[in-house]
């Protein structure tokens, strides 16, 4: 397998603040250099919203144009990454034709929207199947050349090597996570330990497969609010003080939350597997191009779980990957016919939006949803189709005028390819991007918009009292591509998160919501003190079933005006009446009441 030096990579990544963790540490002026370049970004962050640095009305917010060009003076390498809004505007300019901001997708899109309006565009359906998991990978099974090609391209874009690794298919995430937790012999390994800050449907399968073999389950305690790891407590669940006792069980290991986009240390997937636990990494919250600072290699975790969709915001429905070390194959021999596994086979070549879409994982990062009424629903098909509708006319004038040297690079394309391949438009996408503009983009925008949130101050209030409370990290080089939020009112109580996400919806802005969970509070009483909200959270709102949130996910086809857009919506509710006023709204358009 040919990877490129961790080494090398890292100290890229570090050259431009990415936010990858190195496999060793620098030394010397490298690490001085690192550390002012880290200095350097959070003070240009901060300033950002230049001139001013507090809101208390959101009709005094910037326009969209004055936050850019603030936002490009604090961060003017942002402009580099502009080859990232061409491919949006070329490729998935159904984003803009529908005025929608999707900021709840998590997972690696392979088509483009461009291709949908093809009828030779090679979409994909898949078809279930029950089998034994390890005879499946060890001896195989009947595999059509069209499953063989997204095989070995998905091998490619996860940096993975077929030699070491072997990969089966399932209907979405979770499946893969169920496969895996009734294929692995609990009953001889008896232990489960789970690295996640929030509730997980996949995580909790694997967890009811353990426990009904009489499993032994645990979960790493996460700091409030700044949501770290506890390391000695996950250390001391780790290793273990009888060295002759070898098998300790599966060790499950996100490098990151998919929900407050807290990063972890690669060391703890090392000290699990010296300690005799077999290590399965969760690579599901990693971004595009990721997996090219991981090596393998060096780290040999026994299973990987990931995921792909079809279309960013268009088509999310898609499949999971389960992939297996192949020297770690025979801890499956005891697996039964496993339920979930499918194959992926070619769809008619109809346009994917004249097809019906599968009921798979919507490939997005919603943990859990809220309930629509009827009528709801209903408008919101309608507004869809009639948006789809003219959103398919602009395409077709579109296309019709695309000018001849973009048709004369199509042709030739299509020429130089057999006619059986398939085109990942959405995986060449990241793929030409690359590592470090992918991560550099990702990066300004994430933490423009967490202080964008710190800046809406409610107004009369003594000290600035907050309308946005973050989970997790706050502004820094190496946080996650997620935002994790609450929004309160002037008097300081929580606006219900299923309300503010539906409220967004209705301003074409979709984000997730999700339960943070295993976090374990400071004893400290005078630091609870500073922190009311967490004490409220603690005595009223039942720890132990954990704190709903909502969450924005920005990716590499994010642009500026997306998370502006978030950050104007949120703006708000510095309007102290602005719920009561979104009700009697409603009530006025449908002529009914809704509760938001």
């Amino acid at each position: 397998m040919t990877s490129p030096c961790i080494k090398e990579v890292c100290r890229s990544c570090f050259r431009h603040c990415c936010p990858n963790q190195s496999l060793e540490l620098p030394c010397g002026s490298e690490r001085q250099t690192i550390s002012r370049s880290r200095y350097d970004f959070i003070a240009a962050t901060a300033s950002s919203l230049h001139p001013n640095t507090q809101f208390t009305n959101h009709e005094c917010i910037p326009t969209l144009d004055q936050a850019f060009a603030n936002m490009k003076q604090a961060y003017p390498n942002y402009t580099d990454t502009d080859r990232a809004d061409r491919i949006r505007d070329q490729e998935y300019y159904q984003l803009s034709l529908v005025n929608h901001v999707c900021l709840d997708y998590n997972g690696h899109g392979l088509f483009s929207y461009t291709q949908q309006l093809h009828s030779n565009a090679p979409f994909f359906s898949i078809i279930y199947k029950s089998v034994n998991l390890y005879l499946q990978i060890t001896l195989g099974g009947q595999e059509l050349e069209f499953e063989t090609q997204i095989k070995e391209r998905i091998f490619r874009f996860m940096n993975i090597s077929p030699d070491d690794y072997s990969l089966v298919f399932t209907a979405n995430q979770t499946s893969a996570f169920k496969v895996l937790a009734d294929s692995y012999p609990f009953h001889t390994n008896r232990n489960l330990l789970t690295v996640y800050d929030h509730q997980n449907e996949a995580v909790e399968t694997m967890i009811d497969s353990c426990k009904k073999r009489s499993g032994r389950v645990d979960s790493a305690v996460f700091l409030w609010p700044n949501m770290r790891i506890q390391p000695k407590k996950l250390r001391k669940m780790i290793v273990t003080k009888n060295k002759k006792k070898k098998k300790r069980g599966l060790f499950v290991f996100p490098l990151q939350s998919v929900v407050t986009g807290s990063r972890y240390s690669y060391l703890w997937m090392s000290l699990a597997r010296e300690n005799g636990w077999h290590v399965c990494l969760d690579a599901n919250a990693l971004g595009s191009k990721d997996m090219e600072t991981l090596g393998l290699s060096i780290f040999q975790p026994d299973f990987v779980v990931c995921s792909f969709y079809k279309v960013f915001g268009e088509n999310p429905s898609g499949f999971g990957c389960l992939f297996i070390k192949k020297t770690r194959s025979s801890v499956l021999k005891t697996s039964s016919t496993n339920t979930g596994l499918v194959n992926i086979v070619q769809a008619s070549n109809r346009p994917m939006f004249l097809q019906e879409s599968t009921s798979t994982d919507r490939g997005k990062a919603v943990l859990s949803s809220s309930s629509s009424t009827t009528s709801e629903i209903q408008e919101t098909r309608e507004i869809h189709e009639e948006k789809k509708e003219l959103s398919f006319l602009e395409l077709w004038k579109r296309d019709k005028s695309l000018d001849i040297e973009e048709r004369s690079r199509k042709a030739e394309a299509s020429s130089s390819r057999n006619s059986s391949d398939i085109e990942f438009r959405g995986l060449d996408h990241a793929d030409s991007l690359g590592l470090v503009l992918i991560s550099s983009r990702v990066r300004y925008l994430v933490n423009w918009l967490v202080n964008a949130f710190g800046s809406l101050k409610h107004p009369h209030s003594e000290n600035g009292l907050p309308l946005v409370r973050i989970y997790g990290p706050k502004v820094r080089v190496d946080r996650g591509p997620v935002v994790a939020f609450n929004v309160f009112d002037w008097k300081g109580a929580k606006v219900d998160p299923t309300h503010v996400q539906k409220l967004a919806g209705r301003h074409g802005i979709s984000l997730s919501y999700a339960i943070l969970k295993h976090t374990g509070f400071s004893d400290n009483k005078d630091m609870e003190k500073k922190d009311e909200n967490s004490v409220l959270i603690r005595k009223n709102e039942k720890f132990d079933r954990g704190i709903p949130v909502v969450m924005a996910t920005v990716g590499f086809l994010t642009n500026f005006e997306d998370v502006y857009r978030v950050w104007a919506f949120v703006s708000r509710f510095l309007d102290a009446d602005y719920v009561e006023k979104e009700r009697w709204r409603y009530k006025a358009i449908n002529q009914t009441t809704v509760e938001v």
